[in-house]
């Protein structure tokens, strides 16, 4: 059994891969805000300590362990959001950063993965997009996530093994369907579910790259598996276009609903269009299958009707 921190576990992403290591029988403590998240999501046997990341003496509480890794989940994970307080932003998603890779150097914990986004990037030809594409953010949000990559290679040189996943558009059972600013699949369904339709911001003819919540679980836990992943960045994503308004008409088709889409204005900071090389999580994960979108959004359309 081995100690890991884990934060952000209150909420989608960090509480999947608690969940999972509490599974593996590893033992996991966990920092969450509950901006976003649920103490009722923390999952069974977690350790949860209450505050910000971001707060110097939130990170003091952390029980004096020899931890493993630091998986670096927690944040404000929304770039139309990140526009209604660029500060809060910036201290949720970076100075939370730069204390935990302090943390892990003072206490010799010498991994650390970070969740990072497809948002650093802004937009690109419509092309398929590497690890080594040009990142231009358009968000405050994007800009945080990319200056801690940063910060993480200058904590390489001090002997500290880090590795940025570039998430990509996360869905999956578990997500939080009332916040209708983060979370594009989840933000339709909710709609669906609640109103018989969907009211989008911005073109249908956008497109995004969806990959399920179990292969991203599977992309933190490999990076402790597979040395190669170290102090590298990796996209996290299936390698599929999909546009927006596809996304939309498989949705109502899957929720046996008539199709009712309402189209009005434009997100801050948001991207036309992106999908992602995936070379490098085959090779450095050893991931080279991920569940087929339709297959993913039966699964999370199964979990809402039990709900």
């Amino acid at each position: 059994m081995s100690d890991f921190i884990v934060t952000g576990a209150a909420g989608f992403i960090g509480g999947a891969l608690a969940a999972r290591l509490i599974q593996d029988d590893h033992s996991v403590v966990t920092i969450d805000n509950l901006s976003t998240g649920y103490e009722d999501n923390i999952p069974s046997g977690v350790e949860f300590i209450y505050g910000d990341c971001g707060n110097e003496e939130v990170i003091k509480k952390l029980p004096k362990r020899d931890y493993e890794a630091i998986f670096h989940i927690a944040g404000q994970s929304s770039g139309e959001i990140s526009f209604d307080n660029p500060i809060y932003d910036i201290a949720t998603n970076t100075i939370s950063t730069l204390l935990l890779l302090d943390y892990a150097l003072k206490h010799d914990c010498d991994r650390f993965v970070y969740a990072s986004t497809m948002s650093i990037y802004g937009d690109h030809l419509d092309q398929a997009i590497d690890e080594d594409a040009k990142c231009s953010p358009s968000s405050f949000y994007g800009v945080g996530k990319l200056a801690s990559e940063h910060y993480m290679n200058i904590y390489q040189s001090y002997g500290i093994k880090t590795t940025s996943l570039r998430l990509f558009n996360v869905y999956g059972p578990g997500q939080n369907l009332e916040n209708l600013r983060q979370g594009m699949v989840s933000i339709f369904l909710a709609q669906i579910f609640s109103n018989g339709y969907v009211e989008m911001k911005g073109s249908s003819d956008r497109y995004r790259d969806f990959i399920y919540i179990d292969d991203v679980v599977q992309s933190f836990v490999n990076c402790l598996i597979y040395p190669e992943s170290e102090n590298e960045t990796i996209n996290i994503a299936t390698g599929k276009r999909t546009k927006v308004g596809e996304l939309i008409s498989l949705l109502f088709k899957l929720c046996d609903k008539s199709p009712d889409l309402r189209i009005s204005g434009s997100t801050a900071g948001d991207l036309h269009g992106i999908f992602a090389k995936t070379e490098k999580m085959r090779k450095l994960l050893n991931i080279s299958k991920t569940l087929p979108l339709e297959l993913g959004l039966k699964k999370m359309i199964n979990w809402i009707r039990g709900m």
